[in-house]
């Protein structure tokens, strides 16, 4: 069983009972924020066009509400269609600064059939806060939150 098994079932039965995707969406983010005490900044962002919109997110505000792909750590994960894990955010150039406290920071693509819709940003206050199974859960929360997007959600093949 993996580690955040317990978390991905109850981020599974809470985005299970809403509505419609941006409900979803917002209940991602309620429980990833509730579960994971390292998580200090938990968002998503949409992809428009070629540019990440921030949606739901839990945490100080952020002056990124929008981020062209390819800029900054949110864009390169979204121009490479990867997940990408910083461990010390003072050290990596394509970081754009949020909040003096964040020292660690990942980022995973939400996608369905190779196009991303948007991505799952997570910040934390604590240097390498993430490893293999906060990847792991993420991606698996990622597949979901794709399933619930509509087919409408407008997204760029990157």
């Amino acid at each position: 069983m993996p580690k955040h098994d317990g978390v991905y079932k109850k981020v599974e039965a809470a985005i299970a009972n809403e509505p419609d995707g941006q409900s979803a969406l917002e209940a991602a983010v309620r429980v990833l924020k509730a579960e994971m005490t390292r998580y200090t900044w938990v968002g998503i962002y949409l992809l428009f066009g070629n540019e990440l919109v921030l949606g739901p997110y839990l945490g100080k505000p952020s002056p990124h509400t929008r981020i062209p792909v390819g800029r900054g750590i949110c864009g390169a994960a979204a121009a490479e269609k990867a997940t990408i894990i910083v461990d010390d955010v003072s050290a990596d150039p394509r970081y754009l600064a949020c909040s003096l406290d964040t020292r660690s920071e990942i980022v995973v693509p939400i996608m369905r059939d190779r196009a991303v819709l948007g991505e799952i940003d997570i910040d934390s206050d604590q240097r390498a806060a993430f490893d293999d199974a906060n990847r792991e859960l993420l991606e698996r929360v990622a597949d979901l939150l794709a399933a619930r997007l509509s087919a409408s959600q407008p997204a760029a093949r990157t």
